[in-house]
């Protein structure tokens, strides 16, 4: 061993020639997310300033090319990624269930932290989901809510044979389902033919005016104002529409 040289022949200046083509063949793979950790100016998000009805267009356009098979690429990439990662500013709430078959951004082809998303099975408003919503409404100052049930819903069928047919259900699962059973009951009195359906969607109406009607102030003099808007969705697992069939009137100053 002589020379700065190891028993392999491999030189000092070898391996510092080699790391330093490392570090550049890292470079270019990596530098530009490395160069966007450390300046954080080119990872700054600015809060939208789209309107409700802006924001609703957005997703009927996204779920528009979902259906024609060519459904919009949300942004993934490492640089909104972290340019989220220093704050949040989502463009809508989704009160969606949690089923696996429904995957919100996919449907209506939006990235990383566009949805703030709020799933239970039955996309139900409990305590906890309400405190969301209003976090999202009062601190994210997000526009537009849309409560999404969708076809052949199992929440939705567990209530229905609830009041069709007596039935119970083991441990916490019937107490999930108890606040949809006046979804089915009125329903019911409708005389839907096709009663699950029918309850999927009067799940959603009773959902959209709880929220529109009895909600916090927080809440309601933004709906009141026209700067947030509460709207209900069904989504078909058949054919990937999301119908919006209950979006209520636009309020003046929207």
């Amino acid at each position: 061993m002589c020379d700065g040289q190891s028993d392999g022949g491999l030189s000092r200046r070898a391996l510092m020639g080699g790391a330093a083509v490392g570090a550049a063949t890292a470079t270019g793979l990596f530098g530009s997310v490395a160069l966007a950790a450390s300046d954080p100016e080119t990872t700054r998000v600015a809060p939208p300033t789209l309107t409700p009805e802006q924001v609703l267009s957005q997703l009927k356009q996204g779920n528009a090319a979902f259906l024609q098979g060519r459904p919009i690429a949300g942004d993934v990439r490492g640089r909104r990624r972290l340019a989220i990662a220093r704050a949040q500013y989502p463009v809508a709430v989704l009160v969606s269930c949690s089923d696996s078959r429904v995957p919100p951004e996919v449907l209506f082809g939006k990235g990383l932290g566009e949805l703030f998303i709020i799933r239970n099975a039955g996309n139900t408003i409990d305590t906890a989901a309400m405190g969301s919503l209003e976090y999202a409404v009062a601190e994210l100052n997000v526009p537009l809510v849309v409560v999404m049930g969708h076809e052949r819903c199992g929440a939705v069928a567990a209530a229905v044979a609830v009041v069709e047919k007596g039935a119970t259900f083991p441990g916490s699962i019937g107490r999930m389902v108890e606040p949809i059973i006046p979804a089915v009951l009125d329903a019911k009195r409708g005389g839907a033919a096709d009663l699950l359906d029918a309850s999927v969607r009067a799940n959603v109406s009773r959902t959209v005016g709880r929220l529109r009607d009895f909600s916090e102030p927080m809440v309601l003099d933004r709906i009141k104002a026209g700067r947030l808007r509460v709207v209900g969705a069904r989504y078909d697992l058949d054919d990937g529409r999301v119908e919006f069939f209950d979006e209520g009137p636009v309020r003046a100053g929207s």
